[in-house]
């Protein structure tokens, strides 16, 4: 175990040497991707992403990428509420694009995967787009536009891919699950905000801090995990699971120390294995040997980011082409439906590696709308 352990950590060093540049423009993920792909089915074999206790770490990390995507979704957040009608009509007008290239794509490549394929094109990625903008300092309209627009597509695609990978006998039960979810999600918040404000419930946060309890820590993966023992149980998915349970945890406000303990335990261990492990699964030479496969991975990323560019030309005031590119950062939704997909077996290897090979795509043109954006003198930051 503690072999194969180390060496899934030390392939997701890859990630970050890779993206050690002065930008940073090759995203971490990409190279733990690379090094899972290279030591995995498509390379060496010298990691079985399906045996244990891997299979299990992979999970675990899964349940913690989509947590920390739900931390990035503030809906009370001044900016999403400042851009929030606009960024509705985007993602709405995403929509609209979305359906008929994804029924083309469908139809053409002859895949019956039509919902799955609509949701794909419509999403956005706010774990990959807002780092990148916090980084820049983007501050201003068009900015709080992107990121209410980014940040509703990452909520909905999120609820609507488990249910895009159904099949049509499941969707009522994956209904109910997500529903369980976000009841339970919603009681737990409502009940810690009550609870947090009290003497007792002060004093133990005190302590915790004084005597390294690490309560805080915790309580938080508690909450995941209960939510996704939720998910195991109705037949959901842990996606929502996480997603809700990170959006809980940033609604709460709690103190940036849990923050940056959350960070080291997702970002340090947990996610870049998920993400080593998810490339030593997928099999790039069912991608490689399929024309058709190949063609699909272009076409995603090709039809991710006209629906993007066009929804943006219709709601920002202004460089909406960079804006659109920006919003069509895609990484988290493509793996977890790669993910999703091979354990469930409703995707071929293939396929898999194609919606992968997709989300990577779309970040070269997400990448160099964000550097435009910034690169715009008129444009407002936070150092001016």
């Amino acid at each position: 175990m503690f072999v194969q352990l180390t060496i899934v950590v030390l392939a997701g060093l890859a990630g970050p040497l890779l993206s050690a540049g002065p930008r940073g423009l090759i995203p971490r993920v990409v190279g733990e991707l690379a090094a899972g792909v290279v030591l995995g089915s498509t390379g060496f074999g010298v990691i079985d992403a399906s045996a244990q206790p891997l299979a299990s770490f992979r999970a675990l990390g899964f349940a913690m990428l989509m947590l920390s995507a739900g931390t990035h979704v503030d809906i009370s957040s001044p900016a999403i509420r400042q851009g929030f009608r606009r960024g509705a009509v985007a993602f709405v007008a995403v929509v609209v694009l979305a359906v008929p290239l994804a029924l083309l794509i469908d139809r053409g490549l002859n895949l019956n995967q039509f919902p799955l394929l609509a949701v794909l094109i419509a999403g956005s990625s706010g774990a990959i787009a807002f780092p990148m903008i916090e980084e820049d300092g983007l501050i201003g309209r068009n900015i709080a536009f992107l990121i209410a627009w980014v940040a509703i597509a990452d909520s909905v695609t999120v609820v609507a891919l488990p249910l895009a990978l159904s099949s049509s006998g499941s969707i009522a039960a994956g209904i109910g699950g997500d529903a369980g979810i976000i009841a339970a999600g919603v009681a737990v918040l409502t009940v810690m905000r009550r609870v947090r404000k009290t003497p007792p419930s002060k004093q133990l946060t005190v302590r915790s801090i004084q005597r390294g309890w690490a309560l805080q820590v915790r309580l938080s993966l508690l909450l995941l995990l209960g939510l996704a023992a939720i998910a195991e149980r109705t037949g959901a998915s842990t996606l929502v699971a996480g997603f809700l349970a990170g959006m809980i945890l940033i609604r709460l406000r709690e103190p940036g120390r849990l923050a940056l303990q959350l960070s080291g335990l997702a970002n340090g261990f947990f996610v870049p294995v998920f993400f080593v492990l998810l490339g030593a699964q997928l099999n790039l030479r069912a991608l490689i040997t399929s024309p058709s496969s190949m063609l699909l991975a272009f076409v995603l990323a090709g039809a991710a980011v006209i629906t993007h560019v066009g929804a943006a030309r219709l709601r920002a005031h202004e460089r909406y082409v960079a804006t659109g590119l920006a919003a069509s950062a895609q990484l988290g939704l493509p793996a977890a439906a790669a993910s999703l997909g091979l354990s469930m077996h409703l995707l071929s290897p293939g396929i898999a590696a194609a919606i992968v090979a997709a989300g990577c795509l779309t970040l070269i043109p997400a990448t160099v709308g964000v550097l435009w954006l910034a690169s715009d003198p008129r444009a407002p930051t936070r150092d001016q």
